[in-house]
């Protein structure tokens, strides 16, 4: 059978910030447009769970928080997907360093095509301490990458 969809599994990488809604938008249509799959995935590092001066990760009900409440964001983003009208969705939490998740270890699990990411989730000060996740997300990612620039309807 013949599919004349460019793009078949659409990864939209979020992380909470401001970009998010943006992000999630540009993907749904990209899912529409090409009647394709729609993975919602969100990276938690778990360096991030814990005071930045200890070696000692999260506590298993501080991790079990942590993804729970995540959990409850990222239903949201998937029934807005399927609002929008995209039926098949699915979302995933994972743990991990997202430059590596988003741009190789994801997608070849998931065989995505396409990445929708935004421009940046971090502020300038961490970005130049820790690099920008879509900077090397659009240089080593072995599928296409769309990325989203942040505008004001895309703010709220």
């Amino acid at each position: 059978m013949a599919d004349n969809s460019q793009y078949q599994n659409i990864l939209v990488a979020v992380d909470g910030s401001k970009a998010t809604a943006g992000v999630l938008e540009a993907g749904i249509k990209a899912a529409l447009r090409n009647n394709a799959h729609l993975d919602i995935l969100t990276i938690t590092q778990v360096d991030q769970l814990n005071d930045g001066y200890s070696d000692a990760g999260p506590s298993d009900d501080q991790t079990y928080s942590a993804v729970h409440a995540t959990r409850g964001r990222m239903d949201d983003l998937k029934q807005k997907a399927q609002n929008a009208g995209v039926t098949d969705v699915s979302i995933h939490i994972r743990f991990g360093n997202p430059k590596r998740v988003i741009a190789r270890e994801f997608p070849a699990d998931h065989h995505s095509d396409l990445i929708v990411i935004g421009a940046s989730g971090l502020s300038g000060v961490e970005r130049l301490m820790i690099g920008s996740v879509t900077n090397y997300v659009s240089r080593t990612a072995h599928c296409d990458v769309l990325v989203v620039r942040a505008t004001e309807g895309f703010q709220k």
